[in-house]
């Protein structure tokens, strides 16, 4: 019986010391002609050996522009099978893949770019309302690195790719032989609530490692196809998602170029998938689905279900009429590249929906009180630590911000508020700076909206803190109801009377069609509480605050 928060995760396998491009070498040995990639949206479809020799071309492209170890190339798009093979040939090659949002505008694409010096960008010509070539174009004069583009749905890919032909097999060869597994591969910026983002830093055997070690939880094999509608740009996209695959001959199928409820399902029937990925809104979506009972979904068996967590009779759903019987959810963030818990295939239900899993393979956790440090009694609340092969090499030229986060054991300290059981299963109650305090009341976010979710008539909620001028924050409640239902603020006050204390009882109420979101499909809870303090007219209240 454990007595401390502390637990090091336990492995009959032993971690990879291997590049990204040597594992991907292996499994192309292995399954030469199993599916590796398919892009439903663009009606492309590769063979592991097809996708290695795109990645072999792609690669000798890079290295005919003169690009070499350490160097960083940026990647501007959405989900397509090009993304794919960038993060693959520059990790065969030692160059570093710079992720940059798709959602970026001109003054974070500027900073991105000035800050981790990028010297090419490899970019979608636009995607929706965003016109890429345009934005490089107004920026390029302001980036001291930056020496070129190369733009996707063009001539310009084709002649790139051409480009690379000058190149030898031998000269490619040698580029991959200076690569070795803890050299910086990845960098990822990460959404930060206030000023510009930090680039994580990530290398071979970070994410290798984790994609692995989540892929054996998943029980993946050269069988298995897995349908990614989430994010490359984001770890979720491109660890979970593609490394988890090429790490044991898994398929990655992308049904479109972003999220959409009715393409994710038609791509699992087509191309008979064990495996769909999301956050609970996109999972929530795809049930509310008009047509969802015509949807074949019988090929489906595991998923990953991660960002947030999920109401139970989501989670029910999910196990249920979505055959989704192994379904695992995930904890982590970018910094431990990304997963540090999983729950495994098995978990009972009210573990599923109340936990994020037990620490992962080779991993350490421990939950300390964020005042002294100390570790924490098992069942009481602290912060988060994760220690192990995981956690970044750094963030990108920022050694006093990364040395915040990364104590001098290497403990990565992750803000997250969390409680361990006696069996090791983590519960995340909230971030430390997400707590509300009403009065010197503590209200965690998470459990006013645990209780909310019971209500029948409520889809989604979404809880915030909002200013207020006697109790420091009240309470605000965002409400998305089932298709086809009303209610109102009158009704939610009487379901929540009497059923949790009074100080956890929103004062707010709005009812809304969803929520802000980030591309990757996370609640922007910062902007819902910008928007409310507007609508709620306390901009007064803000300047006491900070």
């Amino acid at each position: 019986m454990q007595t401390q928060s502390y637990i090091c995760g336990e492995s009959t396998a032993p971690l990879l010391g291997q590049t990204i491009g040597q594992n991907l070498f292996e499994t192309v040995q292995k399954f030469p002609n199993q599916d590796a990639l398919v892009s439903v949206h663009q009606n492309y479809r590769a063979t592991y050996q097809e996708f290695y020799d795109q990645t072999s071309a792609l690669a000798k492209a890079f290295l005919s522009r003169g690009l070499k170890l350490g160097d960083r190339v940026g990647i501007w798009a959405p989900n397509r099978y090009e993304w794919v093979l960038v993060q693959y040939a520059t990790a065969r090659i030692g160059v570093i893949m710079v992720n940059l949002n798709p959602a970026y505008r001109k003054q974070e694409l500027l900073f991105a770019i000035n800050q981790s010096g990028i010297s090419l960008v490899v970019s979608a010509i636009a995607y929706k309302s965003s016109e890429y070539q345009k934005m490089i174009n107004e920026v390029a004069e302001n980036c001291y690195s930056l020496q070129g583009a190369v733009y996707l749905d063009s001539t310009d890919w084709e002649n790139f790719i051409q480009e690379g032909e000058t190149v030898s097999d031998a000269e490619l060869s040698e580029a991959e032989s200076l690569t070795e597994f803890d050299q910086p591969i990845n960098i990822q910026y990460t959404s930060g609530t206030t000023g510009f983002p930090k680039g994580v830093t990530l290398s071979h055997h970070n994410i290798l490692n984790n994609g692995y070690f989540i892929a054996r939880r998943l029980h993946y094999s050269e069988l298995d196809r897995v349908c990614i509608p989430v994010p490359f740009y984001h770890c979720f996209g491109m660890v979970i998602g593609n490394l988890a695959c090429t790490s044991h001959g898994a398929c990655m199928v992308i049904p479109n170029d972003s999220f959409d409820a009715a393409l994710s399902l038609a791509a699992v029937e087509q191309e008979k998938c064990t495996s769909l990925y999301g956050v609970p809104t996109m999972f929530i979506a795809e049930l509310a689905l008009e047509n969802f009972k015509q949807y074949d979904l019988s090929s489906l068996r595991t998923g990953v279900m991660a960002g947030s967590p999920c109401p139970v009779e989501i989670m029910k759903r999910v196990q249920s009429e979505m055959n989704m019987k192994d379904v695992t959810v995930c904890y982590g963030m970018t910094e431990t590249s990304p997963v540090s818990t999983q729950t495994k295939i098995g978990t009972p239900l009210h573990k599923q929906v109340s936990t994020v899993g037990t620490v992962m393979e080779h991993l350490e956790i421990k939950i300390v009180d964020p005042e002294t440090g100390k570790v924490v009694p098992v069942g009481q609340e602290g912060e988060l630590c994760t220690r192990g092969y995981s956690v970044m090499l750094k963030y990108w030229n920022e050694p006093e911000i990364t040395a915040k986060v990364i104590d001098d054991a290497r403990w990565m300290h992750t803000g997250d508020v969390a409680i361990m059981d006696e069996e090791g299963y983590i519960s995340i109650s909230g971030r430390i700076k997400d707590l509300i305090i009403r009065g010197g009341e503590n209200i965690s976010p998470k459990a006013v909206e645990d209780f909310l979710y019971t209500h029948p008539k409520v889809m989604d909620v979404q809880v915030i803190g909002v200013p207020s001028e006697k109790y420091g924050e009240e309470i605000m409640a965002w409400v998305k109801l089932h298709h086809n239902v009303a209610c109102t603020e009158a009704e939610m006050l009487a379901f929540c009377k009497n059923q949790i204390a009074h100080h956890s009882i929103p004062k707010y109420w709005k009812f809304v069609e969803g929520f802000p979101m980030t591309i990757s499909g996370k609640i922007r809870k910062v902007e819902m509480r910008e928007m409310a303090i507007i609508e709620l007219g306390l901009q007064h209240l803000c300047v006491s605050r900070k």
